[in-house]
């Protein structure tokens, strides 16, 4: 899995746990993971045996889905091709692109001999595969390869001042874990998709709540998929159209709203909000929120360190250290809201739930 500030990897075992509890008990088979990103969660209750849909608005994480989530990772005759087509692709050889001149030469996230592979396998990528599901899994096959290889503390605000040691490595494509069954993948801005959607018996909910922009944290991988060659400004050398793409949830006058407006409309019975002390929203009013549109609600806190980029520290340009990292550990809390909260949440803590998925 790609290196991401908004991963749940430490969390996930406590979510897949709440979510069995709210399948022992109200019988729940599917599951909305409405900000998916990285599908970190997405993947691990399609693993759980939950029907799932997985939804984004980045263009690399409609495509991490599509891989992880909509194909079935049982279809041998698509893992044959797959594995056909990654070998064609690993064995072209680089040429200079827009990744190399912008990403290695302009910037430093890889090292010029990787970004020209990326270059040369991005560019055959569309005319190898044969569907949308075999392309979405060649790219994801190229984003993994290329984080692998990367020079980053895994935000893509900034790179290393020097190159990482894993940056010297050759990058080298493999077949991503895919998961056997199939769910579904969506690219909708979550407020729209909420009132429309089926019902689902859950939903997990975790948008971004703060000002940092995964759109612009993680432009490289949105540039690689797209395949577009933006026009490109700063020593980050992000898309042109960071500037002017952004999130509500970004926005502090903006974010309540957007948030409250999910939860209020989204189809679900049951719902698990991820929300960290980093956040603009206060623990009591999400409380409030959660118990006016489910009923009973319970929480389970959880403490963590932060992403490695706050060890390091705060630098300029030069790589001069020039400010100090307030904290390094966050608080997270997992809000379960629905009837029987307390239960499930007391269930999953337990551990008194039989592991991995259901009949």
């Amino acid at each position: 899995m790609i290196k991401y500030l908004g991963s749940k990897r430490t969390l996930v075992p406590r979510i897949t746990a709440l979510a069995r509890a709210v399948r022992e008990h109200a019988g729940a088979r599917t599951v909305a993971d409405l900000f998916t990103g990285t599908t970190r969660v997405a993947q691990a209750l399609k693993r759980e045996g939950f029907e799932v849909t997985a939804n984004d608005l980045a263009s690399y994480s409609e495509v991490l889905a599509t891989c992880y989530i909509e194909v079935d990772g049982g279809d041998t005759a698509l893992r044959a091709r797959l594995v056909e087509q990654l070998a064609h692709l690993d064995a072209l050889e680089g040429v200079e692109g827009y990744v190399t001149r912008t990403f290695c030469e302009e910037a430093r996230y890889f090292q010029p001999f990787n970004g020209r592979r990326i270059d040369a396998i991005r560019g055959a990528i569309d005319a190898v595969a044969g569907s949308r599901v075999e392309r979405a899994v060649l790219l994801t096959a190229l984003l993994l390869a290329a984080d692998r290889v990367d020079s980053t503390t895994g935000l893509q605000m900034a790179y290393l001042k020097s190159w990482a040691p894993r940056s010297h490595q050759p990058l080298q494509l493999r077949l991503p874990e895919l998961i056997a069954g199939t769910g579904r993948a969506l690219r909708e801005d979550a407020n729209a998709l909420v009132p429309t959607m089926a019902p689902v018996d859950l939903a997990y909910i975790d948008p971004p709540y703060n000002q940092h922009s995964y759109y612009s944290n993680y432009h490289v991988w949105e540039t690689i998929v797209r395949d577009d060659a933006p026009a490109a400004y700063g020593v980050a050398r992000k898309r042109e159209d960071c500037r002017t793409t952004k999130s509500r949830y970004n926005v502090r006058g903006q974010a309540w709203d957007a948030f409250a407006g999910v939860v209020r409309t989204v189809p679900a019975r049951h719902v698990i909000v991820s929300f960290n002390d980093e956040g603009y929203f206060a623990y009591d009013d999400i409380r409030a929120l959660l118990a006016a549109s489910f009923g009973e609600v319970a929480v389970v806190p959880v403490a963590f360190r932060r992403y490695v980029g706050a060890k390091i520290g705060i630098h300029n340009p030069s790589g001069v250290k020039v400010g100090r990292v307030s904290h390094l550990t966050n608080h997270e809390f997992l809000f379960v809201a629905g009837p029987g909260a307390a239960a499930i949440v007391d269930a999953a803590e337990q551990g008194s739930l039989a592991q991995g998925p259901a009949a």
